[in-house]
């Protein structure tokens, strides 16, 4: 058992959210996403809000400027070569404003983050901005 597995907590509730969420959207016809964080003095990973956000850049407006978060975006795309594929990815938001401590915190349960969600890839963003050339990152045609 990794070490990360035994610092970091998810409850059984936000694994079942984790399961639904991903299950639930590999048919999406519309972007969706959801935003974790995590609790620094008990170190659980957890859904920041109840919230599933279809449109990225009210994601955007959302995030916090000195705070790291997870976020599981699902986003329907259309190949180059006129195939619809809808990648799940985790978005690792790291501010460049945010402070040592909470940084180390975040890269810690990265991996963790990673393999209980079950995404394909991780793409680092550092603002905000970045989620609006998200679809240039996935592979499809802008």
């Amino acid at each position: 058992m990794a070490s990360e597995s035994r610092l970091y907590t998810f409850s059984p509730e936000t694994q079942d959210r984790l399961r639904k969420f991903r299950l639930g959207t590999s048919r999406a016809k519309d972007p969706q996403a959801v935003v974790y964080q995590i609790d620094k003095h008990t170190l659980e990973v957890a859904q920041a809000d109840d919230t599933i956000y279809t449109n990225v850049r009210a994601l955007g407006d959302e995030l916090p400027d000195h705070s790291p978060r997870f976020i599981l975006l699902s986003y329907p795309l259309t190949l180059p070569s006129g195939r619809l594929s809808v990648p799940y990815v985790l978005l690792y938001y790291l501010p460049v404003t945010c402070n040592a401590e909470v940084r180390m915190l975040y890269a810690g349960a990265k991996e963790l983050m990673r393999n209980t969600a079950e995404v394909g890839k991780v793409i680092e963003i550092a603002e905000a901005e970045d989620l609006e050339t998200i679809e240039e990152k996935l592979g499809g045609t802008a």
